[in-house]
């Protein structure tokens, strides 16, 4: 897949990298990047020249027919690990031991702090889980990583790409064995998470949100939604008033036609009443 995908990639939009001295030759460790843009896992493994193991949902692996079994391979060959996301914390859990066996294998593993694609850009909290917990567990080292522009090659909704140069900043790597044997305290959790998230904001140069990116997504679809109703009821509206506009048109038309027609039939009783009181000659 570094020939068939990471070749072409690297040919047609020519990405730039920063660090990439700082990737371990060999060893595990764990990529913490931000995330733009579904191209992300491709670019990332694509300069690298060690495998690098991110996950993907369960869904991409067990679709029925030959698209589904493309999809499978395609998966598996840029180095996507299944993740059964079913139950209450399915996801998280899965994540976590898929993390701590790749890491455990001596491989690179890959992670999205954030846990889904910033929806404008900015750079938003990371969530606690998958990144703290497998680092505590295995003592690897974390290495911070910026995406930059990737966004833009290919927007949400855009089918075919945009040709242009993304970047990737690799920054140190971070050691945080001073917190093993603290994986079950939330506030350490929190801590470690929140310092490799600021590494990623200094690389990227991204707007850091306070927030978790599914809340601001919910918050966009729900400003999406409203905006989209109140759309729909000042169309409503206007329908409404042009309909009472024409009506009252329509109205006044009709008046100043009778007025008219009554002024017609009272000059017509006038003028008949005058030829009969002319005497004849």
């Amino acid at each position: 897949m570094k020939v068939a995908i990471g070749g072409p990639l690297k040919v047609t939009f020519r990405p730039w990298v920063e660090g990439l001295e700082n990737i371990p030759a060999e060893g595990a460790a764990i990529l913490a990047s931000n995330h733009l843009s579904f191209s992300d896992s491709f670019f990332l493994p694509a300069v690298l020249d060690r495998k690098v193991t991110f996950i993907a949902k369960a869904e991409y692996f067990t679709t029925p027919g030959v698209k589904g079994k493309l999809t499978a391979a395609f998966f598996k060959g840029v180095g996507q690990l299944p993740v059964d996301r079913s139950g209450a914390r399915g996801a998280g859990e899965a994540a976590i031991k898929s993390g701590i066996d790749v890491i455990e294998s001596g491989e690179l593993f890959g992670i999205y702090p954030e846990g889904t694609r910033s929806p404008d850009g900015r750079l938003y909290r990371g969530k606690p889980g998958g990144l703290a917990r497998v680092a505590l567990a295995t003592g690897a080292p974390v290495i911070p990583v910026a995406m930059i522009d990737t966004e833009k090659i290919q927007p949400p909704g855009k089918v075919l790409p945009k040709v242009m140069r993304p970047g990737i900043r690799i920054g140190k790597p971070l050691d945080f064995s001073r917190y093993q044997g603290m994986e079950h305290d939330r506030f350490v959790l929190r801590a470690l998470t929140d310092e490799v998230m600021y590494e990623i904001m200094k690389l990227s140069g991204q707007e850091y949100v306070d927030m978790y990116a599914t809340a601001a997504k919910r918050q966009i679809a729900d400003a999406a939604k409203a905006e989209k109703e109140a759309d729909k009821a000042a169309r409503a509206a206007l329908a409404k008033a042009e309909k009472e506009q024409a009506a009252k048109e329509l109205r006044e038309q009709a008046e100043k036609a009778r007025a008219a027609r009554d002024g017609a039939d009272t000059h017509g009783a006038d003028t008949h009443g005058a030829d009969k009181d002319r005497p004849a000659s």
